[in-house]
């Protein structure tokens, strides 16, 4: 039973490391084209994350900076939060766009006057995320946000229809700005762990283990049976 169970951990991993091949592939190919409009809300029902997450877009609408939502996370600037800004787009519905990242010294900044009328977002195609339940959970009755997720945001935000993606906006070639005054796009993380090899080494070395002491077990018993 251990032999049996240690193989199917192996083979499973051998699967995974194959998706994940695959995956990465597919990302860097998709992240890299040129960018296409937004899907509208006519496309939303089909879109999957295997098939259109991270592929470039662009959107053109009006930014609800007045309807932010900020999201904890982490990134080599610190622990700080996503700037989650929804746009109204041109052509119906509402998409939240990621504008970066900030600490948490942007909170304190001085009130600006946010910029108003249509503005077009280049960024990449990242589809919700769900509350994962091995992370803090997100509470919107306190405005505690530790994914993602787009759905929720729009129900605690009143967004009406929502895309079920957002975008993480493109940083454009001037440098990155100060995550205390404002926020710092293109953190996008495109590189995947991929350790499914080792992990399949170890579940195979296992179930050789087994064998090798089995083996050893049998042999001890007959040893001891004819020595009696």
């Amino acid at each position: 039973m251990l032999f049996v169970g240690f193989c199917s951990l192996g083979v499973w991993q051998v699967q995974r490391r194959a998706w994940k091949m695959e995956l990465i592939s597919q990302v860097e190919q998709r992240a890299h084209l040129p960018a296409v409009e937004a899907p509208g809300p006519a496309q939303w029902p089909a879109l999957s994350r295997g098939g259109d997450e991270y592929r470039p877009v662009r959107a053109t609408g009006t930014l609800r900076h007045d309807r932010e939502t900020l999201v904890q996370a982490t990134t080599d600037y610190g622990s700080g939060y996503w700037v989650m800004t929804p746009m109204e787009l041109r052509g119906g519905g509402t998409v939240l766009v990621n504008r970066g990242f900030v600490l948490p010294a942007w909170r304190k900044r001085p009130a600006a006057a946010a910029p108003t009328g249509e503005t077009q977002v280049t960024g990449l195609l990242r589809m919700s995320e769900p509350d994962f339940p091995f992370l803090r959970h997100n509470d919107p009755a306190q405005d505690l946000w530790y994914s993602r997720d787009t759905q929720a945001i729009a129900a605690a935000r009143g967004l009406g229809q929502a895309a079920p993606y957002f975008i993480d906006a493109a940083r454009g070639p001037q440098p990155a700005p100060d995550p205390a005054v404002a926020p710092v796009p293109g953190l996008t993380v495109l590189h995947f762990r991929n350790h499914h090899l080792s992990y399949a080494i170890t579940w195979f070395a296992l179930a050789a283990m087994v064998i090798v002491g089995a083996v050893i077990v049998v042999r001890v018993e007959r040893r001891s049976r004819s020595g009696a």
